[in-house]
């Protein structure tokens, strides 16, 4: 399907839905299982026009299968903590430095959602290879530049009497695609998250562009909202004007 909303922000990467599903599409791509690895430049790929898909067999790294829903665990939390924070630890690992202390690291992976979803398939693909009547997407991933994500905030905001309906919250790459805009959106508001702002997964994006993720129902509202409103007006085009494409 078509998205008016890539249309009129000159997306240079198309919109990507994510899709839980019980049936392995043909030909997507695929991880090897057992290959490590980081998911998010397959999200790049799906942003390209292909379709890739995970199971519990070829998510690259625990963190993904957190990420993705295969997974409510972070394995040894005390090792994580570590890991997150100053290194060393339980598992010996040199840290990443996220938070100033392990303490501090496991105090926020305990207020990070988790839960695992039964079906046995993530499927990332183009929103324009989507077939709304026969399949139905979770999320919606946009991956845009300062100006697009100015756009796609003040849309999720357009038609709501409330101001706070994009959050950002500190997550890993793969967990701020998936794991927070699903779980954070079990029930209505629902609202944007705006991410991609882990410095681990960062080298896997290009460097101007970060993820704007909506649940479905909100996307479809977001497209609803387009004409008549600043999109259409001579602000908005200025902007548009120095977008490239």
């Amino acid at each position: 399907m078509q998205s008016i909303i890539a249309d009129e922000l000159k997306l240079r990467l198309l919109p990507v839905a994510l899709i839980f599903t019980n049936e392995k599409p043909e030909g997507a791509l695929q991880f090897e299982q057992g290959a490590r690895g980081c998911l998010i430049p397959m999200l790049c790929a799906a942003a390209e026009g292909k379709t890739v898909v995970f199971d519990r067999d070829t998510v690259p790294c625990p963190g993904g299968m957190v990420g993705l829903e295969f997974s409510a665990g972070w394995g040894d939390p005390d090792a994580f903590a570590y890991f997150l924070s100053v290194g060393g630890g339980p598992s010996h690992r040199e840290g990443e430095g996220y938070k100033k202390t392990p303490e501090l690291a496991k105090e926020a992976m305990g207020g990070q959602p988790s839960t695992i979803d039964p079906r046995p398939y993530r499927v990332f693909k183009p929103l324009t290879a989507v077939q709304p009547e026969k399949e139905s997407p979770r999320l919606v991933v946009f991956l845009a530049n300062a100006d697009q994500i100015s756009a796609l905030a003040t849309l999720a905001n357009y038609g709501r009497p409330t101001n706070d309906n994009v959050i950002l919250r500190f997550a890993a790459g793969c967990g701020s695609v998936c794991l927070l805009p699903d779980q954070l959106n079990l029930e209505e508001p629902f609202r944007a998250v705006l991410g991609m702002t882990d410095i681990s997964a960062r080298p896997s994006v290009p460097a101007d562009l970060l993820s704007f993720t909506i649940p479905w129902p909100m996307y479809l509202e977001m497209e609803g909202n387009v004409r008549g409103s600043f999109l259409d007006r001579k602000d908005w085009l200025k902007v548009k004007a120095r977008l490239p494409g």
